[in-house]
């Protein structure tokens, strides 16, 4: 007769996210860093025996496979539908994930009034709010239709009852942290029962050909909530961010199954809801009159999208023993990084200078092509020679000074000329020295002692 310490040996608990597995229950997998997800492991596992095939799911070649079935339906939003892949591929389950207020729940609401408006039928569930809330965002947005029919609940078993009856085109859930089966364990948002939720609607979502649309909350650090395992159930997971102080949002694709990863979606948000914009090369950019020292323009890539930033840079005089350093939108130790660089390959020292660098509405510079924009508005800053408005700028700058080609230079290229700039001013400088040269060559003012 087997011991109490071969019986738990030999059971023992399995971690249900990476299959870690422990003798004994603890709280936190040791090996994913997850909470909750260390279960109880079947003593024996018996080996599965096949099964009879019905004919309706037997395996057949893929030319036999009817490609009309999974044809996109356009939700009617170009922007969402970019991000996408070109539509909404039926029987796909889509995660919109997002800080709160963002919108999300704004931008679902457009998506489910303009499919609505083609007469298909669509379920708005929500979890969080009644539908006297969702009626008063509805009737601000414009998305009152009689094919969106609206459901507050929080019972996952009643929400499949709802698709049952209604028998809708389209399946919205807000969101599927707040929802909960009353056969699991655990409470709303929990690992055990977003992973149930999620399961189950997929579920769902294959068997009846029913595209599903989940949102999901994010945590203080930008991950989505709940286990991992709900970003490997989902088809697609689109994640929807922009900055409080500015109306821009962006949704970018991060997993898609039926699309490409690197589409951006452009919207702003407005008093009647949110609004796309098809195309957002002015909102960076702050033109005057007359080109004024420390600005510049960056070709920076969105996605697939070319965006021309404005980038701008203010050098004062200082008399402190450590001099400041104040960046928005611009990462601060890469700032550090041009300084360096200028100092000691253009001749261009800033160390006695307080230095300012920011972008225009709000954008942020994280790719190493914004390296030359960023350094030619410090040098135009410091000497006070102002850049043509016709001068944009792409390329990477290395700590010898030299300056290397930006990833899809052709498009940025293209882009730069369709917005009425000149050539592209890049690698063809060579090293950081000749670009400051020949992007102020047309400058009418005497160079500044610094040059």
């Amino acid at each position: 007769m087997p011991t109490a310490r071969n019986r738990t040996t030999s059971a023992g608990y399995r971690c249900t996210e990476c299959g870690w597995r422990t003798p004994k229950w603890v709280g936190r997998c040791a090996e994913c860093q997850e909470w909750g997800t260390v279960v109880e492991a079947d003593a024996v596992l018996g080996r599965v025996q096949p099964a009879a095939v019905p004919v309706a799911r037997q395996a057949k070649p893929v030319t036999e496979v009817g490609a009309d079935a999974v044809r996109r339906r356009p939700s009617g939003i170009g922007e969402f539908d970019r991000v996408l892949g070109g539509g909404i591929v039926p029987g796909a389950a889509i995660l919109l994930s997002g800080e709160p207020g963002v919108g999300k729940s704004t931008l679902l609401t457009a998506v489910a009034a303009r499919i609505a408006s083609t007469g298909a039928r669509v379920l708005y569930v929500s979890a969080e709010e009644s539908l006297g809330q969702v009626r008063l965002r509805a009737e601000r947005t414009g998305a009152l239709h009689r094919s969106l029919w609206l459901s507050a609940e929080t019972d996952l078993a009643v929400i499949l009852g709802q698709i049952e009856q209604v028998e809708p085109d389209l399946v919205i859930v807000d969101s599927v942290q707040t929802v909960s089966a009353a056969d699991t364990a655990g409470f709303a948002g929990g690992p055990a029962q977003v992973r149930e939720v999620a399961a189950s609607l997929v579920r769902t979502a294959k068997d009846k050909n029913l595209p599903v649309l989940l949102v999901g909350h994010v945590t203080k650090d930008g991950q989505i909530a709940g286990p991992r395992t709900l970003e490997h159930l989902v088809d697609v997971v689109c994640h929807f961010d922009g900055d409080r102080h500015t109306a821009l949002r962006f949704v970018r694709a991060v997993k898609n199954r039926f699309g490409p990863t690197d589409e951006v979606g452009c919207f702003e948000m407005t008093g009647d809801g949110i609004a796309e914009v098809p195309d957002p090369s002015g909102l960076f950019l702050s033109r005057g009159i007359e080109a004024e020292p420390g600005t510049c323009v960056v070709m920076t890539m969105e996605g697939r999208r070319v965006l021309p930033v404005e980038v701008q840079a203010l050098v004062i005089k200082t008399g402190a023993p450590q001099p400041r350093r104040v960046v928005n939108g611009v990462d601060g130790s890469r700032l550090a990084m041009l300084l360096a660089v200028l100092e000691r390959r253009a001749g261009i020292g800033l160390s006695g200078y307080d230095v300012y660098v920011s972008t225009v509405g709000g954008v942020r510079l994280t790719e190493p092509a914004a390296d030359l924009g960023i350094a030619l508005a410090l040098s135009s800053a410091a000497t006070d020679l102002h850049i043509p408005h016709t001068v944009a700028t792409a390329g990477e700058i290395s700590l010898a000074g030299e300056i290397r080609a930006a990833p899809q230079a052709a498009r940025r290229e293209a882009e730069a000329r369709r917005l009425g700039f000149g050539p592209l001013l890049g690698p063809d400088c060579a090293t950081l020295r000749g670009a400051i040269q020949q992007s102020t060559e047309h400058s009418t003012r005497s160079p500044d002692p610094l040059l």
